[in-house]
């Protein structure tokens, strides 16, 4: 599978590189991510040349890695610098390395080759981290699915209907609103406005129940599957800032051709020193995502895997274009990509 390579790719929470690193397949490489002694991240490729041990399952020796199989050690820069059965270095011991960034507390993997990253094109999330105004809880799960299928899920919230029933169920209220699609350049925007409605689940707390309100779903994506969720509601008529909105975040990443990591996010800015309600959250995100979410698109994806998405013929219901269009967009990048490279 041809994976876009002008691209970040969100490879796991900065906390997850702690002390033993992190190793994650990413576009089908196994690859090792860990911190130098200046607190940075390396990425080097998980696999040791000589007879392909991960070196994650290796020590440390300063910054550097020693495999664990034969002590074979590779600086961050990917030079083997080691050879504890003599003085040469043998030819081709040498591993690929990646470049990677740190920022709004995820680490981003560059997708094309060392040293041509783009910092520009970094996505922002920066109501992740925790502030005095803000609380952010997270997650992580591995979808048995290529990951064009889980943004056509996300792209397309009208499922929040009949997939969410035990957690975010709609009410309904996906049945009262409009969906529109736009696109600003490589940028797509799949947004719900649903006008003149009784509160929905998550401002039935802040509102009476007789009350009416605007209520909004703004989706945004980037290629390849980085979007960001705004869950609004405001009293029906007013501006937007009268109301509250609730930020998320939602990056797929390919593990594999039909295996990838789903990160999320989601941040609120009230009720900040309650741990009972961090855990309130991820036990509904958790359900959402694994009891919910999860089995649905693998199931999907089992009745199509390994068969072209297009040539399956899939049916369009209108309200499903965002996911549509996200996959001709990527098709196309990649198509340039490809092409610029012949």
């Amino acid at each position: 599978m041809t994976w876009l390579q002008c691209a970040w790719y969100m490879a796991g929470w900065a906390d997850e590189v702690g002390q033993a690193g992190l190793s994650r397949r990413i576009t089908d490489k196994l690859i090792f991510f860990y911190r130098l002694a200046d607190g940075k991240v390396a990425a080097i490729l998980d696999r040791c040349p000589h007879r392909f041990a991960p070196l994650s399952k290796g020590t440390r020796d300063g910054d550097n890695v020693v495999c664990g199989y034969h002590g074979l050690t590779f600086s961050p820069e990917g030079r083997c610098v080691h050879n504890p059965f003599g003085e040469r270095i043998p030819a081709g011991a040498d591993i690929p390395i990646f470049d990677v960034a740190e920022k709004d507390g995820i680490v981003w993997l560059w997708g094309g080759v060392a040293g041509t990253s783009d910092p520009a094109l970094l996505p922002d999330f920066s109501f992740i981290p925790n502030t005095p105004y803000s609380r952010s809880v997270r997650g992580y799960t591995l979808l048995h699915a290529n990951y064009e299928y889980g943004t056509d899920n996300l792209l397309d919230l009208s499922h929040i209907e009949f997939v969410h029933k035990g957690t975010f169920a709609g009410q309904g209220v996906i049945f009262a609103g409009d969906h529109s699609v736009k696109t600003d350049g490589d940028t797509l925007h799949s947004n719900w406005w649903m006008p003149d409605i009784a509160p929905p689940s998550v401002a039935q707390a802040m509102f009476p129940p007789e009350a009416k309100v605007d209520h909004w779903l703004d989706m945004r994506w980037n290629a390849p599957a980085t979007m960001r969720l705004n869950i609004g509601v405001t009293p029906h008529g007013a501006d937007r800032q009268a109301g509250f909105e609730v930020p998320q975040a939602h990056i797929l990443t390919p593990a594999d051709e039909h295996s990838s990591h789903y990160f999320w996010s989601s941040t609120r800015f009230h009720d900040l020193e309650n741990p009972e309600a961090d855990a309130m959250l991820l036990t509904l995100f958790g359900d959402a995502f694994d009891v919910e979410d999860k089995p649905m698109i693998e199931a999907a994806y089992n009745n199509v895997k390994g068969k072209d998405f297009w040539k399956e013929k899939p049916v369009s219901l209108g309200i499903d274009q965002g996911g549509t269009r996200a996959r001709r967009v990527l098709e196309r990048l990649i198509a340039q990509e490809n092409n610029a490279e012949a």
